[in-house]
């Protein structure tokens, strides 16, 4: 059963209120949870070493959680239910296929 929740992804755990006031550090755009759909997608596109942050260096490990920015352009990790705002640590959404 253990094993089994460490594979089982975690509910995103920000609370709303925070969400309401965090925005992308470049642009300023509100950001908002990044569906499980598309974290699939964009992990599978990570696997696989398509997927670089915006300062070119390729990201190595999947996400468990992310923010994307509500016009859809960029993606912020979220890691120990702490988002990573940095403007290195974004991931643009153009890399992406389909997204």
């Amino acid at each position: 059963m253990k094993a089994l929740q460490q594979k089982m992804p975690k509910i995103m755990s920000i609370d709303g209120k925070l969400l309401e006031i965090l925005c992308c550090p470049v642009s300023k755009t509100p950001l908002i949870r990044l569906p499980a759909s598309k974290l699939d997608k964009l992990n599978r596109a990570i696997s696989v070493g398509e997927v670089l942050y915006v300062h070119g260096e390729a990201v190595e490990d999947e996400l468990r959680e992310a923010l994307i920015t509500e016009d859809s352009k960029v993606i912020y990790p979220v890691m120990d239910n702490i988002p990573i705002l940095l403007e290195e640590q974004g991931i643009g959404t153009t890399q992406l296929t389909d997204f």
